[in-house]
């Protein structure tokens, strides 16, 4: 083969990222409330941008509006979107839906989100109800949530100014390090003892809980072993009870001598807290070398106490879940899905600055800075109105699909995988799973992330259609809730009777499910309702005409 050089013209086709795409993919997958702050973001970095208020003008092609769509069952399936005053329609039911995402694109990678380990470790997880928030408790606490901050207002009015930031009014939130911090200033006089609390502190996690092993802080401090404890056992008399704690037999020690009610029965009580997670009474009963009245007296007493005293000091506050998309039924017997408009940004291009600059501008290296932007905004406006138009498609064909839950329940919920989605609406699987990724659904029976409605099939015994697993997830909380406190279903029982149901299920998945939903076994199980049962059984008959008010603490 002869070494010559010539010239070839050959065709190719190739997927290429360009910053435009992959960044109309990350807003997909954003929920509105990061969009917003994205979008904010964007506004801060480009002068040609501007917030759409309410009275502005008409907005340009391209920006995104609240998207709405209805359906019912008795039409032919078709879905359409746009305004409810009779304005253009848009019909997406079929043909190609102008999707700018190519097949084969990489997934985003997902985001590890790391769990705190409990400090019950050694626990059976029933100790988790063994310590549950009285009514009143709840009810008291869920209203201070819900009571606005106070705050101190100068200058003698209220200010319209929209950079006006109450924030700047609102006290600094206690946490647990300062709140013990105050208490060593005045606990401790020595230099050294303050050092070793201060590190000490350091260590307390949130729910107040010290590494079960200090054997390092001596040496590091460069102090005595004897030193550490004995200012260790001055941090354990701090505010709040049961701070700084070792383990949970620690924590409710520390409360109870607070109390004054450590005493030996109560100790070994504490020390056999495994017993308490697992109730068995009988066993904790002799232990403690008490009566049935005594035992049930001392659980009541560690059900007040609080395992994470740490918890009521600069916790974080959960965070407010805000749909992206309504479900709301229809006056024709349908469903009707709406995007939450509240939460959508909205961004004008204006044209009319650009037209401007540019009659204006002289130098290369401004003019091309100004069509980048300009570049940039149209393009944010463009993906803005896509990511609408999308996950408005998806949520629509979801509820189609899933027509039966919105009607009658979890019951009815069928097995939905992203492939029958994407095949519904012509678009690729990864589009899907990134437009059901952080968005959630405001629905008449709950708000659910869209995920949710995406189960796997359980074959059906009699060859029939097959079932949702949250479906069959339901039917076993049914039965197990239903059970009989004599009569407890074991896990092969309870696959027997889903067969007569028509669920064909192997008995290691109902073991599987059942864990996941978090229900003991049925051994556990037994002995919880045996126990719930005696102390029902032997209250009023201890008691038959006193109050439970007139009962002693």
């Amino acid at each position: 083969m002869a070494l010559t050089q010539r010239l070839e013209f050959r065709q190719s086709q190739s997927l290429v990222m360009t910053p435009q795409l992959m960044q109309a993919i990350k807003l997909l997958q954003l929920s509105n409330l990061d969009l917003s702050a994205f979008v904010e973001e964007e506004l801060e970095r480009n002068p040609l941008l501007e917030r759409a208020s309410d009275g502005s003008e008409p907005p340009v092609a391209g920006e995104p509006v609240a998207e709405r769509a209805e359906f019912s069952d008795s039409g032919d399936g078709d879905s359409s979107y746009g305004d409810d005053g009779g304005g253009d329609h848009t019909d997406f039911s079929g043909g190609s839906t102008g999707d700018s995402f190519e097949p084969g694109q990489e997934e985003w990678m997902n985001r590890d989100l790391g769990t705190r380990a409990e400090i019950e470790q050694t626990l059976d997880t029933g100790l988790d109800n063994v310590f549950s928030e009285e009514p009143a408790e709840a009810a008291a606490r869920t209203a201070q949530d819900a009571a606005p901050t106070a705050y101190t207002e100068w200058g003698g009015g209220a200010s319209n100014d929209d950079s006006y930031n109450l924030e700047a009014f609102v006290a600094a939130e206690i946490t647990l390090g300062s709140h013990l911090a105050e208490q060593l200033a005045v606990a401790f006089a020595a230099p050294a003892q303050r050092m070793i609390g201060q590190y000490l502190i350091d260590l307390v996690d949130e729910a107040g809980y010290l590494p079960p092993d200090l054997g390092g802080a001596a040496e590091r401090l460069g102090a005595s072993q004897q030193d550490v404890e004995a200012v260790l056992a001055v941090l354990q008399k701090f505010d709040p009870p049961g701070v700084c704690a070792r383990s949970l037999s620690e924590c409710l020690a520390i409360q109870l001598r607070e109390l004054n009610r450590y005493d030996p029965a109560m100790q070994a009580l504490v020390e056999h807290l495994d017993l308490l997670a697992k109730r068995d009474i009988a066993a904790l009963r002799k232990f403690c070398g008490v009566d049935d009245d005594d035992i049930t007296d001392m659980i009541g007493e560690i059900r007040r106490l609080d395992p994470k005293p740490g918890l009521k000091f600069g916790s974080a506050r959960m965070q407010t879940m805000v749909p992206d998309v309504y479900v709301r039924p229809g006056p024709d017997g349908g469903w009707h899905v709406e995007l939450n408009s509240d939460t959508l940004p909205r961004v004008l291009v204006n044209q009319v600055y650009y037209t401007e600059l540019s009659k204006t501008i002289r130098k290369d290296g401004d003019k091309s800075y100004f069509s980048d932007c300009l570049q940039n905004a149209t393009w944010l406006v463009r993906a803005l109105d896509q990511r609408a138009r999308t996950i408005l498609k998806v949520a629509t064909e979801i509820v189609r699909q899933q027509d039966g839950f919105f009607t009658h329940g979890v019951a009815h919920l069928r097995p939905l995988n992203l492939k029958a989605v994407a095949d519904a609406i012509q678009m690729h699987e990864s589009t899907v799973s990134r437009v059901t990724a952080n968005k959630y659904m405001a629905t008449n029976r709950g708000s659910f992330e869209l995920k949710y409605f995406f189960t796997a099939s359980i074959a059906s015994a009699d060859g029939g259609e097959a079932h949702s697993a949250e479906a069959v997830r339901h039917h076993i909380k049914q039965l197990i809730d239903a059970e009989d406190p004599a009569v407890i279903l074991s896990d092969d029982t309870i696959v027997e009777r889903l067969r007569e149901s028509g669920i064909d299920i192997a008995r290691r998945t109902v073991a599987k499910y059942r864990e996941a939903m978090r229900i003991p076994s049925s051994v556990q199980r037994r002995r919880d309702k045996q126990s719930m049962l005696g102390n029902a059984l032997s209250a009023p008959a201890a008691s038959p005409d006193r109050s439970r008010d007139t009962q002693p603490a």
